[in-house]
């Protein structure tokens, strides 16, 4: 019997989710997910792109579509709300910084049984003045 037991909670899950936001292309994002699903972690990311407050939807949108077509979700009222729930609350928490500036980046979402993770990983363009952030969600289903 192993008695190094980890226990995966939301911290586990959403420091998945913030490594697949920010990792550099398809390759990194394959090996996490190996990793990750070896910890029994579902992953899943998705990139996105275009005016900020035109794209809040379209991402919202972006993070549900990734997690059902992953198997991260169920197709149900309940999964998609959880998935849709934590993708707006990572964008409100950059609300302040892109609003009306292009943005893109990475999705990154983690599940892990009742714990689900959206991490969104932005670039924020002015010119050629480029700023960055990520924001979190954390939802339990």
């Amino acid at each position: 019997m192993d008695c190094f037991v980890q226990n995966i909670g939301s911290k586990q899950v959403t420091t998945a989710a913030i490594k697949l936001s920010l990792a550099s292309d398809r390759g990194e994002e394959k090996t996490l997910q190996n990793n990750f699903l070896k910890e029994k972690i579902k992953t899943c990311a998705v990139d996105f792109g275009g005016e900020f407050v035109s794209s809040v939807s379209k991402i919202i949108e972006r993070a549900v579509v990734a997690a059902k077509r992953e198997g991260l979700i169920l197709e149900n009222n309940v999964e998609e709300g959880a998935v849709a729930g934590a993708a707006r609350e990572a964008l409100s928490q950059i609300m302040n910084k892109a609003l009306g500036l292009n943005v893109g980046g990475k999705i990154g979402i983690a599940r892990y049984e009742s714990h689900v993770a959206v991490s969104v990983y932005f670039g924020i363009g002015l010119l050629h003045l480029n700023e960055v952030g990520i924001g979190l969600g954390h939802r339990v289903v």
